[in-house]
C-alpha cells in the first residue's frame, strides 16, 4: 500500500528512493552523453574535470534539492516559495526543464528501442533487424523515415506514463527496483566483452591516462562547458526531480548518505559506460569524437563486426540502454507532475494522478513528434534556431529544446539555488540534514554554495551560451 502523502505518494524505503533518483540520474547522459562529450573533451582530460564538478557542485546541489524537498514537503514552485518567495521563478524554472527535455528524451528512447529490436531480429536473421549492413545508413534511414520514427518515440512515451500513472511506490518505486540492478549486470558483462576486444586498449589509455593535448585545441573553458553540461544532465540537476523525490522520502533517511550515493553510483555506470564504448570504438579504429552518433552508429558498426555474438552483445547493450533512458524519462515526468500536484493541492482540489500524467504526457507527444519528424535535421524541417543563427549552423529541433533546458535553466537554476542557500538562506537545510546525525560535510557544502559553486556555474552557463551563439572567440 502506498504511504500517502496528501495524494501525492511516498517512497516505501530508503533503497526505493536510491534507486528511483539514481535510475534518473542514470541514464541517456551517461550511456550515449559521457562516451561521445568524452571523446570530443579529450577523455581523461573531460573526466578530470566531469569528476572535480561532480565532487564540488554535483554533490552540494543533490543535498539541497532533496534537502530542500523533505524539508518542505513540495515539489519544486511550492519548495522555493516556502524557502525563499524571492527564488519563486527558480522552482518555475526547474519545473519547466523535464517538459523541455522529454521532448527529445522520448525520441531518443524511441531511437533506443528500434535499434534493441533490430538487433534482436538480427541474432534470428528476422526481417526487421539491421541486416548487418551499413550502419550509418541505417541510422539514416530510420531517423529520416517520418512515421516510424514518430511511433517508436510514442511508444516509449506511452510507457513512460503507464509507470509514472502507476505512483511513486507503485509505479516507480517498483520498476526502478528491478530495473538499476538489471542495469547495472548488463552493462559488466558489455564492458567485460568490450574490453577484451583485441586493440581496446587504446580505448582504456584515452580514458585513463592524463593526457591535456585537447586544451591547446579545444581549450579548457569548452572542456569544461562539456563536462558541466553533461554534469548537469546526467545528474538530473536542477530539472525538479530530486526536490520531487526529495518530498516523498521518509524523515528518518540519511540525506547526506544519500547524496554522495546518488552522484557516486551514477559516476560509477557513466565510467563503466565509457569502458563499454571507447575500448570498442578504439578496437575497430573508429574516431572517439564522432558525436551522437557514437552510439546508434559507431557503436552499431562494432556489433556489425563482431560476427555471430555481435547482435547478442549489441542486444544486451541497447537493451540496458532502454532500462537506463526509461528511468530518467519516469523521473523527469514526475518532476513536472509534482509540481501540477503542489497547485492543486495550494488550491484544496483533490489530485488525479492519472489526469495529470496524461496532460504532461500530451505536452511530450506534441515535442517528441516535432523532434522525431525533424530526423535530427535529416528531413529538413525549419527551427527557431536556424531563423537566428542561420542555415549553416547545423541546429536541429533537439538543439531547441536542449539549449533551453540544458543550455540555459539547468545550470541558470543551479546557480540561483547555491545563491539561495549560500546567501539569502544560508543553512536553511542544515536541520533538515541533522534529522538522521552530524551534518560531517556542514563546512564543505557551505563553501560550495557560497563561492565554488557560483564560480564554476557561471563559467558553465557562459560557455554553453557561447557553444550555441558564438558570442565570442575567449571560447
Amino acid at each position: 500500500m502506498e504511504k500517502e502523502n496528501n495524494g501525492k505518494g511516498k517512497f516505501n524505503s530508503t533503497f526505493g528512493f536510491l534507486m528511483a533518483s539514481i535510475g534518473s540520474a542514470v541514464g541517456l547522459g551517461n550511456l550515449w552523453g559521457f562516451p561521445y562529450k568524452m571523446g570530443i573533451g579529450g577523455g581523461f582530460a573531460f573526466l578530470l574535470i566531469y569528476l572535480i564538478l561532480a565532487v564540488f557542485v554535483g554533490y552540494p546541489l543533490i543535498l539541497g534539492e532533496v534537502a530542500l524537498g523533505r524539508k518542505t514537503q513540495r515539489a519544486a514552485i511550492e519548495a522555493y516559495r516556502d524557502a525563499d518567495h524571492r527564488f519563486t521563478i527558480n522552482g518555475w524554472f526547474e519545473t519547466i526543464v523535464p517538459f523541455l527535455l522529454i521532448c527529445f528524451y522520448c525520441t531518443m528512447g524511441g531511437y533506443v528501442i528500434k535499434y534493441m529490436v533490430a538487433n534482436f531480429g538480427d541474432i534470428f536473421g528476422a526481417g526487421f533487424g539491421t541486416g548487418r549492413g551499413d550502419a550509418d545508413a541505417f541510422f539514416g534511414g530510420f531517423i529520416s523515415s517520418g512515421m516510424p520514427a514518430i511511433l517508436w518515440g510514442v511508444f516509449f512515451l506511452a510507457l513512460t506514463v503507464i509507470i509514472v500513472i502507476g505512483g511513486v511506490s507503485g509505479g516507480i518505486e517498483k520498476f526502478s527496483k528491478v530495473a538499476m540492478p538489471a542495469l547495472f549486470i548488463m552493462l559488466v558483462i558489455v564492458v567485460v566483452r568490450s574490453c577484451t576486444l583485441p586493440g581496446a586498449g587504446g580505448g582504456i589509455e584515452f580514458m585513463f591516462k592524463p593526457n591535456f593535448e585537447v586544451f591547446k585545441g579545444l581549450g579548457w573553458l569548452k572542456v569544461l562547458g562539456l563536462a558541466g553540461s553533461q554534469m548537469f544532465f546526467s545528474l538530473s540537476l536542477a530539472s525538479g526531480c530530486l526536490i520531487a523525490y526529495g518530498s516523498y522520502l521518509e524523515k528518518d533517511s540519511n540525506l547526506e548518505q544519500n547524496a554522495v550515493i546518488i552522484p557516486a553510483a551514477d559516476t560509477i555506470v557513466a565510467l563503466l559506460a565509457g569502458m563499454a564504448v571507447m575500448p570498442a570504438v578504439f578496437a575497430y579504429g573508429i574516431e572517439p569524437s564522432g558525436g551522437p552518433g557514437l552510439l546508434f552508429v559507431s557503436l552499431q558498426a562494432v556489433f556489425n563486426h563482431m560476427g555471430a555474438a555481435g547482435p547478442i552483445f549489441g542486444f544486451i547493450f541497447y537493451l540496458l540502454v532502454f532500462f537506463a533512458a526509461l528511468t530518467s524519462s519516469i523521473g523527469m515526468m514526475e518532476g513536472g507532475i509534482s509540481a501540477m500536484m503542489d497547485a492543486r493541492i495550494k488550491k484544496g482540489k483533490s489530485v488525479n494522478r492519472t489526469v495529470l500524467t496524461l496532460i504532461m504526457g500530451a505536452v511530450a507527444l506534441v515535442g517528441s513528434t516535432i523532434v522525431s519528424a525533424d530526423g535530427l535535421g535529416s528531413t529538413g524541417m525549419w527551427n527557431p534556431l536556424l531563423s537566428i543563427l542561420g542555415p549553416d549552423s547545423g541546429k536541429v529541433w533537439l538543439d531547441v529544446f536542449d539549449l533551453g533546458a540544458e543550455g540555459i535553466l539547468m545550470p541558470l537554476g543551479g546557480l540561483l539555488m547555491a545563491i539561495m542557500l549560500g546567501w539569502t538562506r544560508r543553512h536553511y537545510i542544515d536541520d533538515e540534514i541533522e534529522l538522521s546525525g552530524k551534518f560531517v560535510s556542514k563546512k564543505f557544502i557551505d563553501i560550495c554554495f557560497r563561492y565554488i559553486g557560483p564560480v564554476f556555474m557561471i563559467f558553465i552557463l557562459v560557455v554553453q551560451l557561447n557553444s550555441f551563439f558564438g558570442f565570442t572567440k575567449v571560447f
